[in-house]
């Protein structure tokens, strides 16, 4: 960030999905953004909270650590929600000291929307039900159609 600790992005409106996080400047790579904030919760107590309904589209704010913690953003968290899946991604998600920060993998232009590949972990089969739940909607060339990780 800047010494004046001013985010070098805004949030709005996004043509990948809902709300997303525009660069109001130009942002060299490697440049750490903002940590991911919110509510540390246990896998369970998540899960609880965010019950998986197959015939939905998954939407939450939630973000694993590790297999200890996973930070939900929608209580009291940050403008880190905010930012977007690509699969063509400008930014990564580092995980630094049990912390989760936004860093960009490239530079990135005033304007340009901040994503990062969220490569969401599925353990069961990538059916094309499984696909839908967990749509992408990026854009990019290489849109794998999907937030879900590859499988290996």
């Amino acid at each position: 960030m800047s010494p004046t600790n001013e985010l070098p992005f805004v949030i709005a409106e996004s043509p990948i999905q809902g709300l997303g996080a525009f660069a109001t400047r130009f942002i060299p790579a490697g440049t750490r953004l903002i940590e991911y904030a919110g509510e540390r919760l246990t896998p369970a107590a998540a899960d609880a909270r965010y019950p998986e309904r197959e015939d939905d589209r998954h939407h939450t704010f939630l973000f694993a650590i590790d297999d200890e913690f996973v930070i939900d953003a929608a209580v009291n968290g940050n403008e880190a929600r905010f930012i977007n899946h690509s699969c063509d991604p400008n930014c990564d998600a580092v995980i630094d000291n049990a912390r989760i920060w936004i860093e960009t993998i490239r530079d990135v232009v005033a304007g340009e929307e901040l994503a990062y590949d969220y490569a969401y972990v599925l353990d069961e089969r990538h059916s094309p039900a499984a696909k839908r739940r967990y749509p992408c909607r990026c854009g990019a060339r290489t849109c794998r159609g999907t937030i879900l990780a590859k499988k290996r």
